[in-house]
C-alpha cells in the first residue's frame, strides 16, 4: 500500500501544479482569447476583405498581465506599425529592392524606434513593419491592411483589457509586502545571529542577504507596476488609496536594503577577528535584541501600520547601547540600525553619535 502511495505521489504533485498554473494563468489566457476574438470580429465589421490577422496579433502580444502594460504595448505596437509601413513605402518608392535597400530600411526603422518609445525601450516594431513591407509583393495594399487592422486591434485591446478578468493589484501588493517583510526580517535577525557564528557563517549570511536584497528590489519593481495598473483598473477603484499606500511602504522597505547589506558586510569583515574578541562578545549580547526591535518596525510598516510603536523602543535601545559602549566596533555595528530607524521614522534622530571607522 505504501509503494502504491509513493508511486502516485509524483502524479498528485503534477496535478496540483497543473491546477495551480490554470488557476493563476487561466484568467490571463482567457483575456487574450476573448480580446483576440473581439478584435477579429471588429475588423470584419469594419470591412476587412481578408482574414484580419493584424488586428488579432495586437492583443496577443500586448496582454501580458495588467491594463497598464496592455495600454503601453498596444500603443507602442500601433505607432510602430504606422511608422514602419511609411518608412518601407517611402524607401521602396525611391530605391529598388536590394541588400543595401534592406539595410537602409532596417536602420531607418531602428532609428525611428529609438524616438517612438512608449514607456519602454527601443520600439523594434518599427523596423519589423518596415521589413515586412519590403518583403511584400504588393507594398501599398499590404500597408493599408496592416495599418488600419493594427489600429483597430489596439483600440479593442485598450478598451477591453481593464474590464476582462483584470488582475487585483491590491492582492498582488499584499503578497509582495509579505515577501518583503519575511526577507528583510530574516536578513536582520540572521545577520545579528551570524556575528557569533564564525567567519564562514558570516560570509554565507552575506550571500543570503544579497539574495534577499535582490528579491526585494524585484518586488519593488513589481509593486510599482501593480500601483500603476490600479490607475487604469475601473473595477478596483475602491482600493486605489490602499494600493498607493502599499506601494509607498514597499518602496520605503526597498530603501532599507543598502543598510542591511552594509550591516552584513561589517559582520562578515569583523567575524573571526581575534584582536576584537572582547568587543565582539559584547556586541553579540546587544545586537540580537536590537535586530528584533528593528525587525518589528519593518513588520509594522509592511503590514500597513505605523512603525512608530516599534521604532521608539528601538531608538531607546540604541541610546542605551551608546551609553554602555562607545568603542569604534560598537559604533560601526550600530550605524546601520540607526540608518534603518531613520528611514523608518525620518523626523528625528536619537543621538548625535558620529560613526567611526573599524
Amino acid at each position: 500500500m505504501t509503494d502504491l502511495a509513493d508511486a502516485r505521489a509524483p502524479w498528485d504533485r503534477r496535478a496540483l501544479r497543473a491546477r495551480e498554473i490554470v488557476r493563476t494563468e487561466g484568467p490571463a489566457a482567457a483575456r487574450i482569447v476573448v480580446t483576440v476574438a473581439v478584435a477579429w470580429q471588429v475588423a470584419l465589421w469594419l470591412g476587412a476583405d481578408q482574414p484580419p490577422v493584424f488586428a488579432a496579433i495586437v492583443p496577443l502580444v500586448a496582454l501580458r498581465g495588467d491594463p497598464m502594460t496592455a495600454l503601453g504595448t498596444s500603443l507602442q505596437r500601433a505607432l510602430g506599425v504606422v511608422a514602419g509601413v511609411l518608412i518601407g513605402i517611402a524607401v521602396l518608392n525611391v530605391l529598388s529592392p536590394s541588400t543595401a535597400t534592406l539595410a537602409l530600411v532596417v536602420a531607418a526603422g531602428l532609428g525611428v524606434g529609438m524616438v517612438l518609445r512608449v514607456g519602454g525601450g527601443l520600439n523594434i516594431q518599427v523596423a519589423a513593419s518596415s521589413l515586412l513591407v519590403f518583403a511584400s509583393t504588393s507594398p501599398d495594399a499590404y500597408a493599408l491592411h496592416r495599418v488600419w487592422e493594427t489600429v483597430a486591434g489596439a483600440a479593442v485591446t485598450i478598451l477591453l483589457a481593464p474590464l476582462l478578468w483584470p488582475p487585483d493589484p491590491h492582492r498582488i501588493l499584499e503578497v509582495i509586502a509579505d515577501d518583503c517583510r519575511l526577507r528583510l526580517t530574516r536578513a536582520l535577525t540572521g545577520t545579528a545571529a551570524a556575528l557569533g557564528a564564525g567567519p564562514s557563517a558570516a560570509r554565507d549570511n552575506l550571500t543570503l542577504v544579497d539574495a534577499h536584497v535582490e528579491a526585494v528590489h524585484a518586488n519593488a519593481a513589481r509593486a510599482r507596476e501593480a500601483e500603476r495598473a490600479m490607475r487604469f483598473n475601473p473595477l478596483r477603484r475602491r482600493h486605489r488609496d490602499t494600493a498607493r499606500l502599499q506601494a509607498r511602504n514597499i518602496a520605503t522597505a526597498d530603501g532599507l536594503t543598502p543598510h542591511l547589506t552594509s550591516l552584513a558586510r561589517e559582520v562578515a569583515a569583523l567575524s573571526g577577528r581575534e584582536d576584537l574578541a572582547p568587543e565582539l562578545a559584547r556586541a553579540r549580547r546587544r545586537l540580537p535584541e536590537l535586530a528584533a526591535l528593528t525587525a518589528r518596525a519593518v513588520e509594522l510598516l509592511l503590514s500597513g501600520r505605523d512603525p512608530q510603536p516599534a521604532v521608539t523602543p528601538a531608538r531607546e535601545y540604541v541610546t542605551a547601547y551608546v551609553d554602555a559602549d562607545s568603542r569604534p566596533l560598537a559604533v560601526v555595528l550600530r550605524r546601520p540600525f540607526q540608518q534603518l530607524l531613520d528611514d523608518l521614522d525620518p523626523p528625528s534622530r536619537p543621538t548625535g553619535e558620529t560613526p567611526s571607522p573599524t
